[in-house]
C-alpha cells in the first residue's frame, strides 16, 4: 500500500505501529490522527477508516469561516473532536 495525499503508511520492523497516518493542514492549523492495524483490523480496514476521517475533516474544512485567515476556535475543536471519535 502506498502513500496518498495527506495519509502516510507506517510500516515499522523494529516498532510496534503498523498503520496509517492522517495529517492535514489548513489557515495555520494541523490536526493529526493515527489509524492503527491492530485497531481497526488491518491494514485495508485502518486506511478505509483514514480516508472516510480525511473526508470527513475537509468537508469541515473547506466550509470553515476565517477570521484573520485563521480558523475559528470553534471550527478547530469541531475538527479535533471527529478526529478524535473518528471510529
Amino acid at each position: 500500500m502506498k502513500s496518498k495525499k495527506n495519509l502516510t503508511r507506517f510500516t515499522y520492523e523494529s516498532a510496534a505501529f503498523e498503520g496509517w497516518r492522517l495529517c492535514i493542514s489548513r489557515a495555520g492549523s494541523t490536526f493529526t490522527r493515527y489509524f492503527p492495524d491492530k485497531k481497526f483490523g488491518g491494514g485495508k480496514k485502518s486506511l478505509a477508516a483514514a480516508e472516510k476521517a480525511l473526508a470527513d475533516a475537509k468537508a469541515i474544512l473547506d466550509g470553515a469561516k476565517r477570521v484573520d485567515g485563521k480558523l475559528t476556535a470553534t471550527t478547530v475543536r469541531k475538527v479535533e473532536k471527529m478526529l478524535a471519535d473518528a471510529v
